[in-house]
């Protein structure tokens, strides 16, 4: 979108030049499972101003003394984890990339979470891009004037905090089997930390713990990867294991309970430009004649899973559920990033880090390109120039 990086990126790309690229993204960890894309995305300082600005307002709607009251049916009453804390430690936001009428770029909100990202890989692929294809040192990834040795210090202070790195574990449901792997991998190579799936976890009393060496080691803090909409089948692994809905002796980073309240159910309460009109589907007075201009999306779902895109009369009179989806205002994206062949369109999330006591604090991004009906993976198979990336501006 900054012109003249975007002309010599496509002037000098080659398909050698990607090759090696992916190649020494990979190198030392594992291979990537998802597709990267061949290009970053050259941020203007207009639109930098601007999403700064929309991801301000969500902060000062989240803030609000009454959140937690308007989102506590959000938290399903099978999923509710005791030791709840006062905020989110990360929080993602997800723009899509739009022109107003003036033809000014704009963000608009699609989804956000209070759920980690790949905010270990996401620093990594910047560096990567700039080596791989010697783009100049100032474009950089961070926002609020960050470094990566600063923003690695700040990632550190948040999840790993007092305690040492053996004693915290980033976890999942079977973490080494993860398409996010190479992330978990980074991310340990940055703080030290474990990777543990739920199953290397035992409970002694109401501690968990590891072995390792054949030594038992304590758990103070879970940097918790695991969504348990993806293990509502599978309880049965809390019974040889630990259940994580209990009142344990473990610190969550960030609370699992997050991952409800801030998610597609907060987007009705949310009133901003930033935000295209949203409303809980059994809330509705009456059907928009216009169903063309909207999305359909279950409020409990991973990575566009279940969204319907193409809306009619009879997908809303099907819905068993109401009060489980929301009907929301279609975002048109504009094809803003010029590839080889013509534009594509992009999407843009904001990434903040929010430690104990302090303010959350915007750091990163990551960022999606696509040709398809959506943002996904699933939406741009056998396309190119595609894929997740980096949003890199000039600092």
């Amino acid at each position: 979108m900054i012109e003249h990086y975007r002309t010599s990126f496509n002037t000098l790309f080659t398909k050698k030049k990607y090759t090696t690229f992916t190649h020494n993204l990979e190198k030392g960890f594992v291979k990537i499972p998802f597709r990267v894309a061949e290009t970053p995305v050259f941020i203007p300082k207009a639109l930098e101003k601007q999403l700064i600005a929309a991801g301000a307002e969500l902060i000062a709607l989240i803030k609000q003394p009454d959140f937690k009251a308007l989102t506590d049916n959000a938290i399903p009453p099978d999923w509710n984890v005791a030791n709840k804390n006062d905020h989110p430690h990360f929080l993602c936001f997800d723009f899509g990339i739009c022109k107003d009428d003036q033809g000014n770029l704009v963000p608009r909100l699609i989804e956000m979470q209070g759920f980690p990202s790949l905010y270990g890989f996401q620093a990594h692929l910047a560096e990567t891009y700039k080596t791989s294809f010697n783009l100049p040192h100032h474009l950089s990834p961070y926002f609020n004037g960050l470094n990566e040795p600063q923003y690695i210090d700040l990632l550190r202070s948040v999840i790993v905090g007092k305690h040492q790195p053996h004693e915290v574990a980033l976890m999942d449901i079977a973490a080494p089997e993860q398409k996010t792997l190479i992330d978990f991998l980074i991310t340990k190579q940055f703080l030290g930390i474990k990777i543990l799936s739920i199953t290397d976890i035992f409970k002694e009393g109401q501690n968990l713990f590891y072995q390792e060496n054949e030594k038992k080691v304590q758990l103070k803090r879970i940097y918790n990867r695991l969504i348990f909409d993806e293990i509502a089948d599978q309880t049965a692994l809390f019974k040889d294991h630990f259940d994580p809905r209990e009142a344990l002796n473990i610190e969550w980073i960030t609370h699992p309970n997050w991952f409800y309240r801030i998610s597609k159910y907060t987007m009705p309460f949310l009133k901003s430009e930033f935000v295209p009109e949203t409303h809980f589907l059994n809330t509705l007075a009456r059907i928009p004649t216009d169903l063309e201009n909207y999305v359909l999306k279950p409020l409990f779902s991973f990575a566009g899973i279940g969204v319907i895109i193409d809306v009619t009369l009879a997908d809303i009179n099907n819905i068993k559920d109401p009060q489980n989806w929301i009907l929301q205002r279609k975002v048109v994206y504009e094809p803003v990033v010029q590839a080889p062949d013509g534009g594509i369109k992009v999407e843009i999330r904001l990434m903040y880090l929010w430690p104990d006591g302090q303010e959350p604090k915007l750091c990163i991004n990551l960022t999606r390109l696509s040709r398809g009906k959506m943002i996904g993976v699933r939406y741009n198979k056998d396309f190119d120039w595609v894929g997740g990336t980096i949003g890199l501006m000039e600092h």
